[in-house]
């Protein structure tokens, strides 16, 4: 069985030549940079790689191949490919990419977003049924921890994106961890960034050099969604004398910042909201004599525990329930799937009765 496996081991590296891809010193050192990223997981957990072809995620694929072979650890990569049917080539571009992972003797699996597409905010709810496909599956095989191709040009363009929308402090500095966890039916999941202070330029030297292939997606080109508006403009800024590692200080500083707001937000919750049961809490007058920021976090908070939903109402929402809770002695509103209802100074959070049918 021990010759089995070692030649077994042999097969799946012998289409990489690791010892000469790495010794480029600045492939060499981008695996360093990602290899320290690693350094919280379990070595002998499942693990799950989103791929979508570009050098981003290719380079990934290389990287954890590197980290596997080199660490010999019992780490188990599942690659995965959502393809989500929204350019009349997808499907062919996925199964180019299966075939080169192949090559390399990498199994790949694709995921196919099947029924009706949107045809507004498509990039968002592409990301989300991205997510939902990818937890589905790892659900099924129990995989607990995600990896992902994000890296520093989209930490940025996320910020100037959320930035236009009039974000706070923790939308301007949730996306700047490498790692974050998701709730799917239930279930955690950990989604790990390990390519976050790596440059594009940087995946796409890796990329080339492992595999001479990656896939250039003609969205990126398209003036109609505001992430590509945003990378011209970011480029533009470059030109002007951008100064990318103060962007990034002053990310940090706003992720340490959020850090302490939710110390407040824990601790008010705490202190002046009351259990009464799984579906209901009893929210002192003390609760709303807070900044508008952790008031707006504590009651979010509460809603989203409350109604077992995967993401709080809209800001708007809340904004405008707020001001009513602490103007109206008397109000009653059902909202992200509770019933919030004041009576002189005391508010009660109960789940909604969902209608049997």
């Amino acid at each position: 069985m021990k010759k089995k496996s070692l030649s077994a081991k042999k097969i799946i590296y012998r289409n990489f030549n690791f010892k000469k891809i790495l010794n480029d010193k600045k492939i060499f050192e981008i695996y360093k940079s990602f290899e320290i990223n690693l350094k919280n997981l379990n070595n002998s957990v499942k693990i799950a790689a989103s791929v979508s072809g570009g050098p981003d995620s290719l380079a990934l694929c290389f990287l954890l191949s590197c980290y596997k072979f080199k660490k010999k650890t019992k780490i188990q990569p599942s690659f995965f490919l959502i393809d989500n049917g929204l350019r009349n080539n997808s499907h062919k571009e996925a199964i180019s990419v299966k075939n080169i992972l192949k090559s390399k003797k990498l199994d790949l699996k694709i995921l196919k977003w099947k029924g009706k597409k949107p045809t507004s905010n498509l990039q968002n709810l592409a990301r989300k049924k991205r997510y939902e496909l990818l937890f589905k599956e790892c659900e099924k095989l129990n995989i607990r921890v995600i990896l992902t191709g994000h890296h520093q040009d989209d930490m940025y363009e996320t910020f100037f994106s959320r930035l236009l929308r009039g974000s706070g402090t923790e939308g301007l500095s949730s996306f700047a961890k490498i790692e974050n966890q998701f709730n799917f039916k239930n279930k955690k999941f950990k989604v790990v960034r390990p390519l976050f202070n790596l440059t594009k330029q940087d995946l796409i030297h890796v990329s080339n050099s492992a595999f001479k292939f990656y896939v250039k997606d003609p969205s990126n080109e398209l003036d109609r969604f505001q992430r590509v508006r945003i990378r011209k403009l970011i480029s533009n800024l470059k030109k002007e004398g951008l100064d990318f590692k103060k962007l990034s200080l002053t990310i940090n500083n706003l992720a340490a910042t959020n850090v302490v707001l939710n110390e407040t937000v824990k601790y008010n919750i705490n202190k002046n909201a009351i259990y009464l049961s799984k579906k209901k809490y009893l929210i002192n007058s003390e609760f709303f004599i807070k900044p508008e920021e952790v008031i707006f976090r504590s009651l979010s908070q509460l809603v989203k525990k409350i109604s077992q939903r995967e993401y709080p109402p809209r800001g708007k929402k809340m904004i405008t329930l707020i001001r009513d809770l602490k103007k109206k002695q008397y109000i009653k509103v059902t909202l992200g799937g509770t019933i919030i209802e004041k009576i002189h100074n005391s508010v009660i959070v109960s789940k909604e009765k969902t209608k049997k049918h």
